[in-house]
């Protein structure tokens, strides 16, 4: 019950911090930006929660067979359903931390817009991304252990380079081609869209976005096949 309970706990806590700081301290109106309070802590939302899903995965890979020698050398066991379970696990605090967001969209705007239902093609790519990332990074740490103390770094540094706490109209526009590389930002960018603009998404952003994280899985489960075999020797 507890760990259910920080699973809805974490995400409020963390948005509060972000919105004190980013909301009250760094107030988006002295730069010219509008924006109510209430728009602040949605857009602050939606895009924590698509990097979160993509930061527990990235941040768990490291351990996810270092920490079970067991697995590998006592029994015969599918270890590629390890990081199944660690992404099965973060989409799951992601969707409570959705339905928290749904609750907050229902209080400021009185509805939901009916664009939401399309959220689940949008998480998709976010969903492949982190099994991706933890196949390969699982795989490479069981070689390379100090790959452990990388992850925690680039979990920060995705959470600044995506438009989290920014929207991708306020880059300029001759580095906005930058932001575009990073694979959180058109998830962030389109749940935004659905969740609060109840606009459509770029399907044919959406379709390369997908097909190409599709790709990036796929490329990952095969060095994880590959570099298995080695596994019971290192550990």
């Amino acid at each position: 019950m507890m760990g259910i309970m920080w699973s809805l706990v974490t995400p409020i806590l963390m948005l509060c911090i972000y919105l004190f700081v980013f909301g009250v301290v760094f107030n988006p109106r002295r730069a010219g930006n509008h924006a109510s309070l209430g728009e602040v802590t949605l857009s602050l939302f939606c895009g924590m929660l698509v990097h979160s899903l993509f930061a527990e995965c990235l941040g768990r890979a490291p351990g996810i067979i270092v920490g079970q020698p067991n697995y590998v050398k006592k029994v015969v066991f599918p270890l590629e359903t390890l990081s199944v379970i660690a992404v099965g696990s973060a989409l799951f605090h992601y969707l409570i931390s959705l339905l928290v967001l749904l609750l907050f969209i229902l209080a400021l705007n009185g509805t939901v817009p009916v664009t939401a239902c399309l959220l689940p093609v949008i998480v998709l790519p976010v969903v492949l991304l982190g099994a991706g990332i933890s196949w390969l990074i699982s795989a490479l740490a069981v070689f390379l252990r100090d790959i452990g103390q990388i992850t925690g770094l680039l979990g920060t540094i995705l959470l600044f380079l995506s438009p989290v706490f920014y929207k991708s109209s306020s880059i300029p526009e001759q580095y906005r081609f930058l932001l575009q590389l990073n694979p959180l930002t058109i998830p962030i960018e389109l749940s935004r869209d659905v969740l609060l603009n109840g606009v459509l998404p770029n399907w044919s952003l959406l379709a390369v976005h997908t097909v190409a994280s599709a790709a990036f899985c796929w490329m990952s489960y095969a060095c994880f096949q590959k570099l298995r075999k080695g596994f019971a020797d290192v550990l």
